[in-house]
Formats: C-alpha cells, sequence, structure tokens
C-alpha cells in the first residue's frame, strides 16, 4: 500500500493514553513515529506500547514539529494548544488539537489566520458530531424536518464526576471549568446541528458553591477546595443575530438527578429533536401530535462519557470511578 501517514503526539497524558493513541493504532493508514511530553518518560512509555521501530522521543515540541511527520495531534493542557497548534502548522504540519480550541478567543483565531496562512488542516476534537444520532438528526435538521429552529438546549450536567487528575482544576492551565471541558462539546453539538454560528448577545453565571466543600462524595475521589480554581458550573443564555435562542448549562456537581452530556434539544417550527435516553423526534401531522424514538441500530448512538479515562488503576467505588 501507499505510505503512511506518519503522525506525532504532544503530550503523552491521559487524553492521548486514553483516546487518541489507542484509536490510532487500529488505522491502518497510520503509523504513530513522533511522542513529546514534558515528563520524558511518558513519552518513552507510549513510544514503546504504540510507535513504530525507533519513534522519535523528546520533551521539547518545537522539535517534534520539525520531524518528518505529516499530522501532529496535540494533547495538552488549555494553555498550550495554541502555540504548539500555530508552531506546527507553519513547520508544514496538518493538526488535530484537542478541545477547547484554545484558552482565549484571540488564541483560537490565530489558530485559524495560521491554518489558511499555511494551507494546512486544522480540526478540533469535537468528537461528538460524530456518533450515530447527532449524524441523523444533522441530516434531519439539514433537510428541514424541524423547520426553523428557534430553540435548543445544549446539555453538560453532571451530578458528582469532577476529574481530579491532571491540570483540570487549575484556572491558570485550562481557562475554565465544566464549560470548557463538557459544556464545550454541548454547544458545539447544539449549533452544528442549528447551522447557526452568529451570537447577538450573550447572558452567563459561573459558580463555585460545591467545588469548596471538604470530603465531597465524588466519582473520582474527593477534590482540594484549595486547589478547584475553576467555577464548579456554568450556565448561559444566548440570543442569536437570527432570533433564535439558545440555553447552555454545564456542571461537574450540582444536585440534579437530570444528568446527561452532550446532548441537545432542538425546538423547530415543524418539529422537535432531543438526545435523552436515545433520539427521539417529535411532531404535528393530520391535527395529531407524533413522537417517535429513532432505532439506530447496532451500535446504536454512541453515548459520550466527557471526559478523559481515569488514570490507570482507578477503582470503582459505590457504583462510580474513583
Amino acid at each position: 500500500m501507499a505510505d503512511k501517514l506518519r503522525v506525532g503526539i504532544v503530550g503523552c497524558g491521559g487524553i492521548a493514553n486514553g483516546k487518541h493513541l489507542p484509536s490510532l493504532s487500529k488505522v491502518e493508514a497510520a503509523e504513530i513515529v513522533a511522542f513529546c511530553d514534558i515528563i520524558e518518560d511518558k513519552a518513552t512509555q507510549a513510544a514503546a506500547e504504540y510507535g513504530v521501530k525507533g519513534s522519535y522521543v523528546t520533551t521539547d515540541y518545537e522539535k517534534l514539529v520539525a520531524q518528518d511527520i505529516d499530522v501532529v495531534h496535540v494533547c495538552t493542557p488549555n494553555d498550550s494548544h495554541a502555540k504548539i497548534t500555530i508552531a506546527a502548522l507553519e513547520a508544514g504540519k496538518h493538526v488535530m488539537s484537542e478541545k477547547p480550541m484554545a484558552k482565549r478567543a484571540e488564541d483560537a483565531k490565530r489558530m485559524l489566520e495560521a491554518s489558511k496562512r499555511t494551507g494546512k488542516k486544522l480540526t478540533v476534537g469535537y468528537q461528538s458530531r460524530h456518533r450515530s444520532d447527532s449524524q441523523f438528526l444533522y441530516r434531519a435538521c439539514r433537510e428541514g424536518k424541524l423547520g426553523e429552529i428557534y430553540y435548543a438546549k445544549a446539555h453538560a450536567i453532571r451530578r458528582r464526576a469532577v476529574p481530579t487528575w491532571g491540570v483540570f482544576l487549575d484556572e491558570e492551565k485550562q481557562g475554565g471549568g465544566p464549560l470548557i471541558d463538557i459544556g464545550t462539546h454541548a454547544l458545539d453539538l447544539t449549533l452544528w446541528l442549528m447551522d447557526n454560528y452568529e451570537p447577538h448577545m450573550v447572558v452567563g453565571k459561573t459558580y463555585h458553591k460545591l467545588s469548596q466543600r471538604e470530603n465531597a462524595a465524588n466519582a473520582w475521589g474527593s477534590w482540594d477546595p484549595k486547589k478547584f480554581t475553576v467555577e464548579d458550573s456554568a450556565f448561559g443564555f444566548i440570543i442569536m443575530k437570527n432570533g433564535a435562542s439558545l440555553v447552555l448549562e454545564s456542571s461537574w456537581a450540582l444536585n440534579s438527578l437530570q444528568v446527561d452530556e452532550a446532548k441537545s434539544t432542538l425546538c423547530g417550527t415543524e418539529g422537535g429533536a432531543d438526545m435523552f435516553g436515545g433520539l427521539r423526534l417529535n411532531g404535528e401531522e393530520y391535527s395529531r401530535l407524533w413522537e417517535t424514538k429513532v432505532d439506530l441500530g447496532a451500535g446504536g448512538a454512541a453515548f459520550y462519557e466527557g471526559s478523559p479515562r481515569p488514570p490507570k488503576g482507578a477503582k470503582r467505588v459505590s457504583g462510580l470511578m474513583r
């Protein structure tokens, strides 16, 4: 077969080992040839498990992007996405950056400008678009089954599932908590389904309520309130330029039993849809209301888990991962 796509990984932590590397290793048309992490042992271990013989290992991302590779996967904390992505693009590599695109809007714009300037492809890890329920609903929206979508909700709510490893709770490195972590998936999915990216006005509110509790119940063990510097919940109301409105809800810890992630509710002039317990559509016909649950067949909707896999050795406690 033709030469394989040569891939380099920057950041060999949880998201790389939990998702990127296992998935890439199954792609016959690709091979992982370069590994970078500020902790050299992590890069070395990832190379031994997933790399080709003689894989390049470094602690310097600038050295990695200078290698003979085609694509760079950026799997680092949010505050470094922009600089690594831009360096890779300018070195002539295509880039797959983990979400969120960047910590600040101006950095995301610089990434996009670099992609256009260099002619190299840039994509961001919003994999929820590729679920079977998302694909089905996207097609229904494009074909006008829901009519004009004028109201929607983007759902990303957990009862108690605060990621306590890595830098998730570090405001400086992350740029935010559940909104920039799981809320961004829900928002991206909803805007994509609506095909509407022009906001007119945004009102939002963040909370630091449950984050300040000692010895709190949590899926991945209690957190340290002193280190919990990001919000525990964030909610927003968005009005689009065409008059449509959108409610965004995101939380790692909320006293609610209605929990789900990376899901959307859509309300249009001809029908509606939601993703709770599967994909459901509803509408009106012959002066009667109808609703149906879509049979997505074998595999069904690949319900999104939201966060990286827990570190190796994590144990399940009281029905939750710890």
